[in-house]
């Protein structure tokens, strides 16, 4: 039985990184092999092999958040999570709002016409503009955040309601070089849930939200073709949830509501997985501990935290190969 006490650890909130590093690929590395190696993340590359398939996601960040007031005053931020039949459906900070508060984002206005339990049904006065939509960034992150800043280098079409963080350590010249070495590159695309964010209170009951997936039939030959490198845990979420036969990905569209916790079985066979440091007790440490194993993978945080690491969506990295079974 996997508890949820069982995947918590201490960190010092100072360690919570509030701004991404410049340049973006001199972060600190964590590298978990047979031991532990620190490095900084553009040595990457001393890592792939020839013929190595690196695994990209290339969902871009939708600009989805509002900020404003309630019409009787008092800040109100409102990530919108869909729409449908000019009504939508959003999350708002802040549990006090209720049905038929009036909101107001600068020239816009909205009401909010139903909740059910933390979503929020708002109906706007006009078409939603551009002009009125931020990207949105983690609840946990204080500072405000240039866009670029929150969008991986290779992003390609919006979908997600948050950046598949481990790619946003990746620069162009960083990807050529990985390529010089004769390592192929595939891009997936998931789009990330706002349940990306929540707190998991039960392992059994918890939902990571609906999160559509493709894998195209040219980028699944190129996965097939060799060892992948999955960047980020939202590709091998997407991986998880196509259709495989014969140890090969087939070309897959849907929506995943995968959740891997650890005594999950892999379809897919991972070489290594690049992922950043996540938050205690959350649904992302236990994929990665599901892949790493419990004990090996905190172990490699303690030993972070130790190293001053910098932690979760905008923080340092780690590369976690598979553990060997002696």
């Amino acid at each position: 039985m996997v508890r949820l006490e069982d995947y918590d650890y201490d960190l010092p909130k100072e360690m919570i990184a509030q701004e991404v590093f410049r340049p973006r690929d001199h972060c600190k590395l964590l590298v978990l092999r047979d031991g532990i190696e620190h490095k900084k993340f553009f040595e990457v590359v001393d890592y792939f092999d020839e013929g190595d398939v690196l695994v990209l996601n290339e969902t871009k960040v939708s600009a989805a958040k509002l900020v404003g007031q309630k019409s009787t005053g008092g800040k109100v931020e409102v990530i919108l999570t869909g729409e449908k039949d000019g009504v939508y459906e959003g999350r708002i900070k802040g549990s006090k709002i209720k049905e038929g508060t009036e909101l107001v984002f600068g020239d816009l206005k909205g009401v909010v016409v139903k909740r059910d339990n933390d979503i929020f049904f708002i109906k706007f006065d006009n078409k939603l503009d551009k002009k009125n939509l931020i990207v949105p960034t983690p609840p946990y992150v204080k500072k405000e955040v240039p866009e670029e800043d929150y969008q991986t280098v290779y992003a390609k079409e919006e979908g997600s309601l948050a950046a598949p963080t481990a790619g946003l350590h990746f620069t162009e010249e960083l990807l050529e070089k990985i390529k010089a070495k004769g390592v192929k590159i595939a891009k997936i695309k998931l789009d990330i849930s706002y349940e990306t964010f929540l707190p998991v209170r039960d392992i059994e009951s918890h939902s990571t939200g609906k999160e559509a997936f493709e894998i195209d039939a040219k980028n699944a030959a190129i996965i097939n073709s060799g060892k992948i490198i999955a960047v980020g845990t939202t590709v091998v979420k997407c991986l998880e949830s196509a259709d495989w036969e014969n140890r090969k990905v087939l070309p897959s569209k849907g929506v995943s509501e995968i959740f891997i916790k650890p005594g999950h079985e892999f379809k897919s066979d991972i070489k290594a997985m690049i992922t950043n440091f996540h938050l205690p007790k959350s649904s992302l440490l236990l994929l990665a501990a599901a892949y790493a194993g419990r004990e090996r993978i905190l172990a490699a945080y303690e030993e972070a935290v130790r190293k001053n690491y910098r932690f979760y969506s905008l923080g340092d990295a780690m590369m976690i190969f598979k553990q060997k079974i002696i």
